[in-house]
């Protein structure tokens, strides 16, 4: 790969950096989708002892990548989201990673076709921990910053989709725990 195409998927990459959630961090500040994107593939990196079966390194790549769709259309979240902005979003990437070089580009096609068919442990875990991730992060975020929605949502989004896995199930438990805490400690009328 030459350096100027290298340096051209890293600045479309960078969009991400600008690119807002509809969360905020725990210091209120609007968090971005790159910073949820490394958390996620930090949160596969140290399931690897949980986990030995695994390919950790392939879901970690899948976490970096998952959320490169929305370079192009923004953060939707997933309660808004349609099945129609789904279609926008991956058609947009599909042309840009057909465009880059080509073992990039079968690479990146190859990571977001086993995430998106969801037949892997490894797809599975990147998408629990995806799920898993903006929980934690709401956790994390005062409760004033949160919908009315969002206060239903973290108690029972994503229970389906750690089935898979005890431990999974078992940090779901904890994180709820620790929403029903915060929504008992920081009450507001």
């Amino acid at each position: 790969m030459k350096p100027e195409a290298y340096l051209s998927i890293l600045h479309t990459a960078e969009r991400l950096k600008d690119t807002l959630r509809h969360c905020t961090t725990s210091g209120r500040r609007t968090e971005s989708v790159a910073e949820h994107c490394w958390r996620v593939s930090l949160m596969a990196l140290l399931l690897r002892h949980e986990f030995p079966e695994l390919d950790i390194d392939r879901a970690a790549a899948m976490s970096i990548v998952h959320d490169l769709g929305e370079c192009f259309t923004g953060d939707i979240p997933v309660f808004e989201k349609t099945d129609a902005d789904r279609r926008t979003e991956n058609a947009l990437l599909s042309e840009w990673a057909a465009a880059l070089p080509p073992e990039i580009s079968a690479d990146i096609t190859a990571l977001l076709a086993e995430l998106d068919a969801q037949q892997t442990p490894e797809a599975r875990l990147c998408k629990a921990l995806d799920k898993l991730e903006a929980l934690i992060q709401h956790n994390e975020s005062p409760l004033d910053t949160w919908t009315v929605h969002e206060r239903e949502l973290n108690k029972t989004y994503a229970f389906d989709t750690v089935g898979f896995s005890e431990w999974l199930t078992e940090l779901r438990r904890v994180i709820l725990k620790e929403t029903l805490e915060k929504i008992e400690r920081e009450r507001l009328p």
